[in-house]
């Protein structure tokens, strides 16, 4: 008896959708002579008889699906779509750029891109951001295991000392990865070596993996014999908040800042300075010290999803961006200056979800493009219009709160009507 992959096409669709459908074929192992668009078709024709359901929402898109399909996303079925809105102009006063931009930022909450919006026209009143971005370095924190503390010390010990041909084996691999430095951290027979890479206008995550696993097969375990217990040994830290890179950072580190006074304050965000830091300190401040947070601020993560959504980042290092401090303080004459202090943003211009078309749409939309002549100037520039876009939605909600408009601007705006059979395709 044939099996689905050796009969007729028009035969073999029906028995793959089955085959998949009842478990009988894996996802991945549809026929390689398929189309990438065939087979996502094949897989959500599947699924859907598996599930009882219908997902016509998931079959357009405008991606190539085969380019998805081997760099992206692997069993491709279709597409998620989030909404993609825009704000600004958002007035940055950068290193990189000092220019008013518009910002696209993909979200499904009602209400947000209203109120960054609001926070852009705050900081256009008040002559601009001041935004500065330090190239802290992408990391990655291989983990190795020695007999005890002394054999870890003298890893450390080998470590130090060849640190500079470990940085020629590692900038070996790629012309655009420069090696910052390594530091160590030892637990009795458990060593860690945080390597810390500046990958030009990648995130480099990929880039810093693929060099580290390179050196320590090549040279470290050779040369030490110690053993190499995982390329990640948490240390790094990559996708979950940790202290070490709020305190060292990691990838880009970016701080924001504006004065407003009395005026802009009263006309924009509808309040004063005393009910400002007030907020400031007992929401912000002594909030999130009874709540354990790591994260001393209003909402960073809801500008930082959403910009990273449109821009193609890797979204689950949200966890990182969203890591942060806000400050508030009195000025005189009834005045505030308010900053951001983001230490742990993972971001690039080029490489991962940047090159899908929607996610490069957006930085182009923003003016971001690559120049040969100044690598890592372009994730700079993206670095700077996040930043700016996070001290917007930051102000705006700040003023929300003391101003108590938070909840009538929310039922106003972020309280869709469902379908009347809750499915988006009811019609």
């Amino acid at each position: 008896m044939r099996t689905p992959l050796e009969k007729p096409a028009d035969v073999q669709r029906d028995e793959l959708v089955q085959a998949l459908a009842t478990g009988e074929l894996s996802l991945h192992k549809l026929p390689e002579t398929l189309s990438a668009r065939e087979a996502a078709s094949i897989r959500r024709e599947a699924l859907e008889q598996a599930a009882g359901t219908k997902t016509s929402g998931l079959a357009h898109y405008s991606f190539d699906a085969e380019a998805v399909s081997s760099s992206n996303c692997e069993n491709l079925i279709g597409v998620a779509q989030v909404p993609m809105g825009a704000v600004g102009p958002v007035p940055v006063r950068g290193d990189y750029i000092d220019d008013d931009r518009y910002v696209p930022l993909a979200t499904t909450e009602g209400a947000l891109i209203a109120s960054v919006n609001r926070g852009c026209a705050t900081l256009r009143a008040a002559g601009g951001a001041v935004v500065r971005v330090e190239d802290v370095g992408m990391t990655r924190a291989p983990v190795f295991r020695t007999s005890g503390i002394r054999e870890s010390k003298s890893f450390v010990a080998w470590v130090e000392e060849n640190e500079e041909e470990i940085r020629t084996q590692i900038e070996a691999t790629s012309r655009y990865l420069k090696m910052k430095d390594i530091r160590p951290f030892m637990m009795g027979s458990t060593v860690f070596l945080r390597f810390r890479f500046a990958t030009g206008d990648a995130m480099g995550m990929n880039m810093a993996t693929l060099a580290c696993n390179r050196v320590i097969q090549d040279l470290i375990v050779p040369e030490t014999g110690v053993s190499f217990v995982s390329l990640s040994g948490n240390y790094c830290v990559d996708k979950k908040p940790s202290a070490v890179n709020v305190q060292e950072g990691r990838g880009k580190r970016i701080f924001a800042e504006v004065e407003l006074d009395k005026e802009v304050l009263a006309r924009y965000l509808k309040t004063n300075a005393d009910d400002l830091v007030e907020v400031q300190y007992r929401k912000n401040m002594l909030g999130s010290t009874a709540a354990g947070s790591m994260g001393m601020n209003a909402h960073y993560a809801n500008m930082v999803a959403a910009f990273f959504v449109a821009t193609g980042q890797d979204i689950a290092q949200v966890v990182e961006g969203a890591l942060g401090t806000t400050c508030i303080e009195a000025r005189g004459d009834g005045g505030v200056y308010i900053s951001i202090f983001m230490p742990d943003v993972p971001l690039g211009a080029i490489g991962g979800g940047t090159t899908l078309q929607t996610q490069s749409d957006a930085l182009s939309l923003m003016g971001v493009s690559l120049d040969p002549d100044q690598p890592g100037a372009a994730a700079m520039q993206v670095a700077e219009l996040l930043g700016a876009t996070v001290l917007a939605g930051e102000l705006s909600l700040m003023g929300a709160l003391s101003s108590h408009h938070l909840a009538s601007a929310h039922n106003e705006l972020g309280r869709p009507t469902p379908p009347s059979n809750g499915h988006a395709d009811a019609a």
